[in-house]
């Protein structure tokens, strides 16, 4: 069996698996992989009925694959309001841990982070907060997913940013997937309990600290912010318990 058929296979059987279990956006980027993989041994292949046969099997696999996609969108445009917080230019107590911390429970195994902004050392940070504050609070989290514009200007320190985090996180037995988006409209964190958090100002609501030496510096709660809202989100279609 040739090496990309192997991996399509290998790929796509695990899609399924986490398809029918509700770890929706893991299988959507294995459908996704597991698919090009077949389109490659489609193209190269000479026999005319293994190559109908490829054929069938992606326009199976894609057909799938939409519904899921399908599927992830509806999560992002439905929801009964759950909770709204306003926070005041200034102010302090809001933290990742006040923001997320109720949400982030056992029920978690994956988490999509729609974030247009982490170029900038202090917003890769916050990123990386996020991922830590996930990691304590949810035992059973997989899969962790970034959604952000590419910066094309840092000599791809954003890149060599997220493959540090990507090696962490697999210490940790989470796997971290980036795609970027030039065309990012919404700032929110999906939860695969049900939960979306939408914040005005995305993951970098926090003012820079006064001082390294200051208050605040590492533990958020003392950080002022800006001025935003926090609008939480549930959609019973984003709970596995519900798919």
């Amino acid at each position: 069996m040739a090496t990309s058929q192997m991996m399509a296979v290998t790929l796509l059987t695990r899609a399924i698996e986490y398809d029918v279990v509700g770890r929706k956006l893991e299988a959507l980027k294995l459908y996704e992989d597991g698919i090009e993989s077949l389109l490659k041994e489609s193209k190269a292949e000479t026999d005319p009925k293994r190559k109908q046969h490829y054929q069938a099997k992606i326009f199976e696999y894609m057909n799938r694959a939409e519904q899921v996609k399908e599927l992830v969108t509806r999560w992002k445009s439905k929801g009964v309001i759950s909770d709204k917080i306003h926070i005041v230019e200034g102010s302090t107590g809001y933290s990742y841990s006040k923001i997320f911390g109720k949400y982030l429970t056992d029920e978690v195994h994956e988490v999509l982070i729609e974030e247009p902004y982490v170029r900038d050392h202090y917003q890769v940070c916050n990123l990386v907060m996020l991922c830590e504050l996930a990691v304590s609070s949810c035992r059973n989290v997989k899969y962790i997913q970034l959604l952000t514009v590419k910066d094309t200007k840092n000599n791809n320190e954003q890149g060599r940013a997220f493959e540090t985090l990507k090696e962490s996180l697999h210490k940790h037995a989470v796997k971290f997937v980036v795609e970027y988006s030039e065309h990012m409209h919404d700032r929110q964190v999906i939860l695969s309990n049900g939960y979306v958090i939408k914040i005005g100002r995305g993951l970098n609501y926090f003012k820079p600290s006064a001082s390294k030496y200051s208050i605040g510096a590492f533990n958020y709660h003392f950080r002022e912010c800006r001025e935003t809202n926090v609008d939480v989100f549930y959609c019973p279609e984003n709970n596995k318990s519900s798919l």
